[in-house]
Formats: C-alpha cells, sequence, structure tokens
C-alpha cells in the first residue's frame, strides 16, 4: 500500500474530496512550491495524458500479476506438481510481495539521483523478462524463485510512477482524478488478474497467463520508453547509501524467507535457523551502520524518536499481516474445503475490487470528520469482524452467508488504515523526514501481506499435525490473524495520537492525503 512520498497533515472541515486530493503532492514537488516545469519538457495535453494513461496501465499490469497468484496459487502448485498441504503453497502468494516491498524502501531515492522514468522503465524491464520467465518454468521451486525477481521489479516501479505521475502533472483536477484512478489500481488489478488467471486455468494452458501479461507489459512500458518527455534528473550529485541498502534488504528479505520457509521445511531444519539469524545480525549491523556510519543513511534513526511512531509502524505491519492472512485463507478454504474453481473465487472476489475502490473516497470523506487514529481504529474493526466471520463459518455454506459479508469489510480495511497512517506518520516527523516516514510506511503495508503468510503457515502447520481436520488449521490461522488486528486497535487507542501541526511546522500549508492504498 510512497517514495518519493506524499506527505499528508490533517485539515479542517471545509474540505470537499476534489479539494483534498488537488494538494495530494510528493515530497520533491512540494519543495518545489510553484512547480517547477522544467523538470519535464513542455508537452501538448494530448500527449500527457497518453503518458499518464500509459503509467497508469503500467501500474495495473504489475498488480494484476501480484494478486494473480493469490488467486490461483493452489491451482499453479497443483499444475507444477508440488504437493501442498498444511503451509505448503503460501509462498504463491508472499513471494513477489516480499522482493516488491523491500524495493520499495530505496527505488523512490534511486529515482531521485538516476531519473523517474528511467527507474520506472528499468522496472518494467524486470517486470517483462521475468514475466516470460514464468511461462516457460516447470517447477515449483523455479516458479518462485521467479515470481520473487518479478516482484523486484514491481518494487522498482510503484514509488517512481508516483513521481511520475506528480512531476509531469501540476496541482489541480487533472492530478486530482489521475491520483484517485491510481489509487484504484490494486484492488481493480487484482480482480481483474484473479478474473484472467482464473478464465486462463479453464479454457488453457496456465503458462499463458504470463504470456498475456509479458505482452501487455511490452506494450505499455513500450509505449511509455516512446512517449515520455525528457526528464531532468532531481538530484545529479545525490548519494545512495549502498552499504545500508544491502544490509537493510537484504535483512528484511532473510528475515521474511526463514519465516515462509519454515511452515514446508520445519523449524528444526538447518538452513532455517541459520537464515533467520543471519538476517537477525544483518538488521542489527544495519541499525548499527545508520546511527554510526552513513553519512546519507536511508533510514535515519531520529525518525523512530517521533511521537506516536513506534506504535504506528506495529500497528501498521499488525494489521497488513491480518489483510494477507485473510485474502489467502479465504481462498484456501474456498479452493480445498469447497471445491471452488479458481474463477469461482475471481468472481466471488468482485466486491473486494469494487468496494477497495470506493474506500478510497469513503477514506477522504472520514478524514475531515474524524481523527485520523480513528480511522485506524476503524480499519483495524473492519478487519476484525473480516476475519471473525472466516474464523467460525461452517466447512459448507452459502457464499451469501459470511463469505460475502467478510469480503465487503475486508475490503474496507486496506485503505482506511494506509490514509490514517501516512497523515498520521507525516504529522509526527520533522520536515526533513517525510519521505523516510512514507517510504516506510509504505514498505510495511507490502511487507506485512507477505510476512503474515509465514506466521500463519507454522500456526497452521503446528495445529494440523494434532487435528484431524484441515479446517481446523485453517481457523487457527484466522484466529491468529484476528489476534493481530485486536493488538493493532489496543496499540492504535493506547499509544497512537495525531499530532496536530501548524503551518510554519511544514514546507506548505496542512492538507489531508487521499492517496491510494499502494501509492507509495
Amino acid at each position: 500500500m510512497r517514495n518519493p512520498d506524499l506527505m499528508p497533515v490533517q485539515e479542517g472541515h471545509g474540505d470537499d474530496v476534489l479539494s483534498i486530493m488537488s494538494r495530494v503532492v510528493t515530497s520533491e514537488t512540494r519543495q518545489r512550491e510553484n512547480f517547477d516545469i522544467q523538470s519535464v519538457d513542455h508537452i501538448g495535453i494530448a500527449r500527457e495524458r497518453l503518458v499518464t494513461c500509459l503509467i497508469l496501465l503500467c501500474n495495473l499490469i504489475q498488480f494484476t500479476s501480484m494478486f494473480s497468484t493469490v488467486a490461483g496459487g493452489y491451482e499453479f502448485s497443483a499444475r507444477l506438481g508440488q504437493k501442498f498441504g498444511a503451509g505448503q503453497a503460501n509462498w504463491m502468494a508472499a513471494a513477489y510481495g516480499l522482493t516488491q516491498s523491500a524495493f520499495v524502501l530505496i527505488s523512490g531515492r534511486l529515482g531521485t539521483i538516476y531519473g523517474h522514468q528511467r527507474l520506472l522503465l528499468l522496472g518494467g524491464a524486470i517486470f517483462v523478462i521475468f514475466s516470460i520467465c514464468n511461462a516457460f518454468c516447470n517447477t515449483y521451486s523455479s516458479f518462485i524463485a521467479v515470481r520473487a525477481l518479478t516482484g523486484i521489479g514491481g518494487g522498482i516501479m510503484m514509488p517512481n510512477a508516483v513521481a511520475a505521475l506528480t512531476i509531469m502533472i501540476p496541482p489541480g483536477k487533472t492530478r486530482n482524478y489521475t491520483l484517485a484512478l491510481f489509487a484504484a489500481s490494486p484492488p481493480i488489478g487484482a480482480l481483474i488478474g484473479a478474473l484472467i488467471v482464473g478464465a486462463v486455468f479453464k479454457f488453457t494452458e496456465w503458462k499463458w497467463f504470463f504470456i498475456i501479461i509479458a505482452c501487455l507489459g511490452v506494450a505499455a512500458f513500450g509505449g511509455l520508453f516512446f512517449t515520455a518527455p525528457r526528464e531532468e534528473v532531481m538530484q545529479k550529485d545525490g548519494k545512495v547509501d549502498y552499504v545500508g541498502a544491502i544490509l537493510g534488504l537484504g535483512g528484511l528479505i532473510l528475515f521474511n524467507v526463514s519465516w515462509n520457509q519454515a511452515p514446508s521445511t520445519g523449524w528444526q531444519t538447518p538452513s532455517t535457523i541459520v537464515i533467520l539469524v543471519v538476517s537477525v545480525v544483518m538488521i542489527t549491523l544495519f541499525f548499527v551502520w545508520e546511527a554510526w556510519y552513513a553519512t546519507e543513511p536511508i533510514m535515519p534513526l531520529a525518525i523512530f524518536k517521533a511521537p506516536s511512531f513506534k506504535a504506528l509502524i506495529f500497528v501498521v505491519l499488525f494489521i497488513y499481516m491480518s489483510v494477507g492472512i485473510s485474502l489467502w485463507y479465504m481462498v484456501a478454504w474456498e479452493q480445498l474445503i469447497r471445491n471452488w474453481t479458481v474463477l469461482h473465487v475471481a468472481v466471488g472476489w468482485i466486491p473486494y475490487g469494487i468496494g477497495a475502490s470506493i474506500a478510497v473516497i469513503l477514506a477522504a470523506w472520514l478524514i475531515v470528520r474524524l481523527e485520523a487514529q480513528y480511522i485506524l481504529a476503524l480499519g483495524c474493526l473492519v478487519s476484525f469482524a473480516s476475519l471473525v466471520l472466516l474464523a467460525t463459518m461452517p466447512e459448507q455454506q452459502l457464499y451469501w452467508a459470511q463469505v460475502f459479508p467478510s469480503t465487503v469489510l475486508g475490503s474496507l480495511c486496506p485503505d482506511f488504515v494506509y490514509v490514517a497512517a501516512r497523515i498520521i506518520a507525516s504529522n509526527s516527523v520533522k520536515k526533513h523526514e517525510q519521505g523516510v516516514a512514507g517510504s516506510l510506511i509504505g514498505t510495511l503495508n507490502l511487507y506485512g501481506n507477505s510476512l503474515g503468510l509465514g506466521f500463519a503457515g507454522i500456526i497452521e502447520v503446528e495445529v494440523a499435525k494434532h487435528s484431524a481436520s484441515e479446517v481446523t488449521g485453517f481457523r487457527s490461522a484466522l484466529w491468529f490473524g484476528a489476534a493481530l488486528s485486536v493488538s493493532a486497535l489496543i496499540l492504535d487507542l493506547c499509544f497512537v495520537r495525531l499530532r496536530h501541526v501548524d503551518q510554519q511546522d511544514c514546507d506548505s500549508p496542512p492538507m489531508t492525503n487521499l492517496e491510494a492504498s499502494d501509492a507509495i
């Protein structure tokens, strides 16, 4: 659910949705209050609209790919000859999001130095190349490895797509609608991906899904390559903390790998223990390096001294872990217990795509009426309710009884949490820390989805060992997700507070954020 980061601050009650959206700008753009038109060539309206549509299409395509292995994860595993049971297929949903979230943390900074359009096209090239490679994978392990490499492209694309849009389009109604469409990319892309992969499984060979995605990517990124205006690099002399990046990315990736690998290999496996230990060492060295040796740290540790920020980090992480658990185990229940096809599951997700798109506008409506921490609490509550509905449903039941209301409630959570968290984070930190705060919230959004599957998978496996029913393992994982939602709610109500800022505290007047749940 960024870099370059949109910096929201709570605003008064007199703004409507469009006026709120008109002030959604990146940190770099806000530093250039009058919108420096020299950052891109002057182009005509028609060309600007074409480039805008292509950037939006690029983001939509990568989310279409990302969620295909959530909806079709078990079917992909079966087609690749992978035996799956308790906790055996979670890498299908976790691999792409793991690398995507890790690279989001630094790719916006790289775009500032080397050019956002260049990084966007680089991410697109990685995405297309490995999508093609996925079509020719014949084993489960190779498929998962290539999905993780594809996620690198997605992580590079996302923050630089936002930057390219906000640099090219000046503040106003055009930017309002553009960012609203960008906000709808994740849920709409997820729905499209599920429907396409479901249809492919039903009517043809699964490889065609990735060939279709690669062809769409070539068309979108190729069109962008030839039509995008010349770009002025923001910081030609800027530096990247490569040591910090390697330690931070490596630690995050290996920590996630250890938890997602444990359900299938077991904690007693030496490789799992070694990976976990190495990840902890790398994360520790990362903080030491950032605190004492980095000249331009990618994560200044002073940010953690900001009011409410440490608690907010855990709230966001816990709630997005619960979101990932909810989606994955809904699929598991429907496909493995109720024998639904992938296409059937995709049709059942239609309310999720619609609800999540509406939730962006609803969050904007709420943000001028409620304090951000209470909107965050609403996100925790709807997540909890959604998970309880899934955890308590009978093995066999009509879709409309509990899956449908769970889907509708669950669709509201990501945008409520993301919008409120970005506002609280922005108001908590200083001006020069805005980009880092936004980057971290964006990373936790995607990282939590992947990490939650590892923890839930371990619970599922351990419960399944002592139970004769596969459903018991699913219920336990879902109750764990519900517990995460409750923990997030308690942390939010007890420790998270919106810091109201005066105008002199900011580079520009305070504003409210209507950015997408996955606009980074």
